[in-house]
């Protein structure tokens, strides 16, 4: 099970930090995801990072204004999204991979996915 949390309403520039707690067995083996559907929108990539934290992965629309990181002792993970915009406003929600130690960066390689958080960026 993944839950969200730290979504909430923001103004254009402001920053948030997202976090996903997991409450299954051997998370350090899973490469985790930050996903975000916007209203009328399919779901789409933001960011991933490998089972131990070495790679990360960001899409166009986020690179070099999020981090995303783990701490596998705590079985979570985060996003932090800086400079945040308008188009930003979507439900984030993180997924685990189906396969250990895979880095899995498609919607169909993950299998476990959490109920999102609101994240609302007003202009």
């Amino acid at each position: 099970q993944l839950v969200e949390s730290g979504g909430g309403l923001v103004q254009a520039g402001d920053s948030l930090t997202l976090s996903c707690v997991a409450s299954g067995d051997n998370f350090s083996w899973y490469t985790m995801a930050w996903f975000r559907q916007a209203p009328g929108k399919e779901r789409e990539f933001v960011a991933a990072i490998t089972w131990n934290g070495g790679v990360t992965y960001y899409s166009d629309s986020v690179k070099g204004r999020s981090t995303i990181s783990r701490n596998n002792a705590e079985k979570v993970i985060y996003l932090q999204l800086n400079a945040l915009k308008p188009e930003d406003t979507a439900v984030y929600h993180c997924a685990q991979d189906t396969l250990r130690y895979r880095t899995g960066r498609s919607q169909a390689d993950f299998g476990s996915w959490g109920q999102g958080t609101q994240v609302t960026v007003s202009s």
